[in-house]
């Protein structure tokens, strides 16, 4: 079975989605802008610029230089920002790698996926809206779902205090996936990161005493369940 086409393109831009405002800075619908900050940090990219579409930066990973983008349009209108930025930069769909949350994933676990459906996802199906295709990359973060209540809520609320204690160790995992995808390409990534199971538990074990891990956290606004 021949592999996607895209799964070796080299990622040249990479895109978080979250709704910008103090309000929804913390919320689980946020969790891709808090990636791309926690990434962004640590690879100590250009400082933020913004404009009314999107804030960006750049970063340099394995001597290539990656445009770090968090739309600032809300996340139904995720698109716009990207498919502005991709033009002016001449970036095609397959070099973009998109992160989000996933409804449909227990919270932490991660997949990546070269190309696919939007799964009820109304960041992603903006972008694939704008661009005209589905097949750009995306590494979606599980967030689960509420056990009752409305998912829309869900979404748009602060992780609570379980959560938050993990997010650290979420975005941390998130960051290693993507820098293995642009430096080796997605599906290699792929093949290494996909189906880990509960990134929380540590590598080894300690004595009987309990971890602590320190939170995480970044900005973000909006509106929808996916």
């Amino acid at each position: 079975m021949n592999e996607p086409a895209n799964t070796n393109v080299q990622i040249k831009l990479i895109v978080g989605l979250g709704n910008p405002g103090r309000r929804y800075v913390h919320t689980r619908h946020n969790i891709g802008f808090m990636v791309l900050d926690d990434l962004h940090k640590r690879l100590k990219g250009s400082p933020w610029r913004e404009d009314r579409l999107a804030a960006t930066a750049t970063v340099v990973v394995d001597g290539q230089e990656i445009v770090l983008v968090k739309p600032l349009t809300f996340m139904n209108l995720s698109g716009q920002a990207v498919k502005s930025i991709a033009a002016r930069l001449r970036i095609s769909p397959a070099s973009i790698l998109v992160v989000s949350d996933d409804l449909d994933l227990p919270f932490g676990r991660q997949r990546l996926r070269p190309d696919g459906s939007t799964g009820g996802h109304n960041g992603l199906r903006s972008i694939a809206a704008e661009l005209g295709t589905g097949e750009y990359p995306r590494l979606r973060i599980g967030i689960g779902r509420p056990v009752q209540g409305d998912p829309i809520e869900w979404v748009l609320a602060p992780f609570d205090a379980g959560e938050a204690a993990d997010l650290a160790l979420v975005c941390d995992f998130a960051c290693r996936i993507i820098q293995t995808a642009i430096e080796t390409g997605v599906r290699i990534a792929m093949n290494e990161f996909n189906g880990r199971g509960d990134i929380r538990v540590p590598a080894v074990a300690p004595k009987p005493v309990a971890v602590a891990n320190a939170p995480a956290g970044v900005r973000g606004k909006e509106v929808d369940n996916g």
